[in-house]
């Protein structure tokens, strides 16, 4: 049961969820001037392909996936965001086709100036998450700080030859998306409380979905590559796939699943900065209809957090895993395939 709390949460950040990561232009800088360091064979993925997550092989049979995520809230509701926090995080497990083993949470708090019972619902939120996905919290680390900050470190058990990646999409495989996109103008418009409280559950229950069903029924499919869709939106996380495996992508718009009133929003002016940032990052590597105008070339570029899983997989299989996800509750669609032409692009129709 939600506590009841006077603190707009939102409030307390400049901006929210994945919309407050670095943009991807300044991250490419900063991470091409880190010197690399001779690699360990051991180190399957790393941190050259844009990845969700590192895998360290420990043995012939068993690898470790690691990652961390956190951000500023993204909900007003504190244990909804201690869920949603939780559930980006461990995503990164299930797109890497692993399975998440245990987390540390990260804490940032103004311990002096917040209800501290706000904390505890932020952790209970994230605890029972972390219980769903059948993880085990080992601890964490806080500090006081006057912007609250939450998530968590998670680490993975994988076979080493089960590991999925972004880099080996197929030409003819068939994309699939587990989730809907224009989460980031919609908890924009949380912060601008032009939500209703129908629309607010909507969205919230989308982002503390795990990708649990989702990540157990690819792996019984022939999946080339896998992704999670998350702050660097759709077209960015679908980009650094044609990239990293060296395909065309194309991307049908009128298949790509949306929020309600998504559009609405977006026209009234709801568009985060770090949409806007995405856009202009992967634009000279997109073909946009001419046709198409700026508010939906935006909203596929929308800043995500806790999204769906961007999955390739064989043609001839991708209408039978899609039933399946369907039939399990998922909200997934078939948004597009890959191609032998255009290698590192992608084209929207």
């Amino acid at each position: 049961m939600n506590i009841n709390h006077t603190v707009k949460l939102t409030s307390l950040s400049s901006k929210g969820g994945c919309g407050c990561k670095i943009g991807p232009a300044d991250l490419k800088q900063v991470i091409g001037s880190i010197p690399l360091a001779e690699r360990n064979p051991d180190l399957l993925v790393g941190i050259e392909t844009s990845d969700d997550a590192g895998v360290f092989r420990i043995s012939d049979e068993l690898a470790l996936v690691q990652t961390v995520d956190f951000f500023t809230p993204i909900v007003d509701d504190p244990y909804s965001f201690g869920q949603i926090a939780a559930a980006n995080a461990i995503s990164d497990i299930y797109a890497m086709g692993g399975k998440p083993l245990t987390v540390l949470n990260i804490v940032a708090f103004p311990i002096a100036t917040l209800d501290k019972q706000i904390l505890a619902e932020i952790l209970r939120g994230a605890a029972d998450k972390v219980k769903e996905a059948g993880a085990t919290l080992v601890g964490g680390h806080s500090i006081d700080d006057k912007e609250p900050k939450f998530g968590l470190a998670v680490t993975g058990l994988i076979h080493p030859d089960q590991i999925k990646t972004n880099t080996g999409a197929k030409p003819g495989n068939k994309l699939i998306l587990t989730k809907p996109i224009g989460v980031g103008i919609m908890t924009t418009s949380i912060k601008k409380d032009q939500l209703s409280a129908e629309e607010v559950e909507r969205v919230t229950r989308v982002m503390a979905t795990l990708n649990k069903s989702s990540a157990e029924i690819m792996s019984k499919y022939d999946v080339s590559a896998c992704t999670d869709v998350t702050g660097f939106g759709l077209i960015g996380h679908a980009l650094e796939m044609a990239k990293g495996s060296e395909v065309g992508i194309t991307i049908v718009k009128e298949a790509v699943p949306l929020l309600p009133r998504v559009r609405e929003l977006a026209e009234a002016g709801f568009v985060p900065g770090g949409t806007k940032n995405n856009f202009a990052y992967i634009e000279n590597d997109v073909a946009f209809p001419e046709a198409m105008d700026q508010i939906d070339r935006w909203i596929l570029c929308d800043a995500v957090t806790s999204g769906g899983l961007l999955i390739a997989v064989a043609a001839e299989q991708s209408e039978e895993m899609l039933q399946e996800l369907k039939a399990a509750g998922v909200e997934a669609s078939i948004i597009g395939e890959a191609g032998a032409e255009g290698a590192g692009r992608i084209v929207v129709i």
